[in-house]
């Protein structure tokens, strides 16, 4: 799966101005702020898209929490191995493919384009590994007969479920009780009430093949991944074990990211994470924004309508990546009068010095990466006075790598 081109990040260390604190985020596994310090690589695995419709808003403030994440480490003098996948085969997009008419892999195909698109105006960092699931079944396969041998996996009827309770565990990561996770189970995607099962909670690893419905030849039998191990199979193989953060929005706490979890931990006797981060959901219309009710903003369509991507980059980053909150029409009117206030502040011959609003930054940004704090200090400084002629572009150079917007 190919990737999408990423900027230039500029390093403020080689322009003299230093390097910037180890973050601290919020792990939902432990409900504490966790420091993400260490040296060397650090290691992140973000859940994809499964690609049946455009980008919207939702996608995009996920993906720029992580992006934001990726440039205080880099800031910090770490390289980073980030690796996301790609659902391209699941029901979701099987169904939208014969609603509409359209072969399933076009569609995967044409929605992960538009992704890519979406994903490099906005000026996301890319992964260094982008994987699909389809390319993915031979890992899927070995991790499910790494999962037999331990005896966490039974049949009902042709199809592979692992048993949850292999792990001891299980449900840390969410931190929800039987009772909750049997109902959320339900409402994304699992199957508690199928007869035959151990337990309500034991998810699918492997399905046989439907009538109609692509398939592989595997040992496992023709058939396809589930979703849970699919993410588990390509962050073992690119990442490998406790890597440092799994992300995604906060709807995938349980059960994706729970049983993600558990299936590696079983697999490898280690932790799969070292922190659970997740990102709010977007609203829009009094509801999560979502493709299955249609209530979408699309990045594209703003961007269509003639909207800076820079602009639309600011009004995401104007909300807390932990915060649920809905987006209205003036949103995009005002992240645009502050790009413009800060473009026409860059652009001055002088101003205040830069050190101190680029340590403000750089501080927001490392307490669980505060971006409204660090929009408000670069606000501040926009509207002052200075006689520091090196300032505007020190300040343009920090913005652009700390907060990824071009001025």
């Amino acid at each position: 799966m190919r990737s999408w081109s990423g900027p230039v990040v500029p390093s403020l260390a080689s322009e003299g101005l230093g390097t910037g604190p180890a973050p601290v985020v919020h792990d939902t596994a432990h409900e504490s702020l966790r420091p993400l310090d260490g040296e060397g690589e650090a290691r992140l695995y973000v859940c994809g898209i499964t690609p049946y419709d455009a980008t919207h808003l939702g996608h995009a403030a996920t993906y720029l929490t992580f992006d934001l994440l990726q440039r205080v480490w880099r800031d910090q003098g770490r390289d980073v191995v980030y690796t996301q996948n790609v659902t391209d085969v699941d029901d979701p997009l099987l169904e939208r493919a014969t609603a509409t008419g359209i072969d399933w892999v076009e569609l995967a195909e044409r929605e992960t384009q538009l992704f890519r698109e979406d994903m490099t105006a906005l000026r996301i960092l890319p992964p260094r590994h982008y994987i699909g699931a389809v390319e993915s079944i031979d890992l899927v396969v070995e991790l499910v007969g790494r999962l037999e041998k331990a005896g966490a996996v039974y049949a009902v009827d042709d199809d592979l479920y692992f048993d949850v309770h292999a792990d001891a565990a299980f449900g840390s990561v969410s931190g929800w009780d039987d009772e909750t996770m049997r109902r959320i189970f339900g409402e994304r995607g699992g199957d508690p009430e199928r007869a035959g099962k151990r337990d309500p909670l034991d998810c699918l690893l492997w399905q046989a093949e439907r009538p109609g419905e692509p398939a592989w030849d595997t040992r496992l039998g023709r058939g396809r991944p589930g979703w849970h191990i699919e993410c588990a199979a390509i962050a073992l193989a690119h990442l490998g074990t406790s890597f440092d953060v799994q992300g995604g929005g906060s709807d995938l706490v349980f059960p994706h990211h729970e049983m993600s979890a558990s299936e590696a931990a079983v697999a490898t006797g280690a932790p799969f994470a070292r922190a659970y981060v997740h990102a709010g959901m977007v609203g829009y219309e009094g509801e999560k924004m979502s493709k299955s009710k249609g209530n979408l903003v699309l990045v594209s369509r703003l961007r269509a309508d003639g909207h800076d991507p820079m602009a639309i980059r600011l009004a995401l980053l104007a909300h807390h990546y932990r915060s649920d909150w809905e987006w209205f029409g003036p949103e995009i009117t005002a992240a645009e009068e502050r790009l413009a206030a800060w473009r026409a502040a860059a652009s001055r011959d002088s101003t205040a010095p830069a050190a101190l609003v680029i340590d403000a930054v750089r501080a927001a940004l490392a307490d669980d990466l505060d971006a409204p704090a660090a929009l408000a200090a670069v606000d501040a400084w926009a509207g002052e006075s200075g006689d520091d002629a090196e300032a505007p572009q020190q300040v343009r150079t920090a913005i652009d790598a700390l907060l990824g917007v071009e001025l």
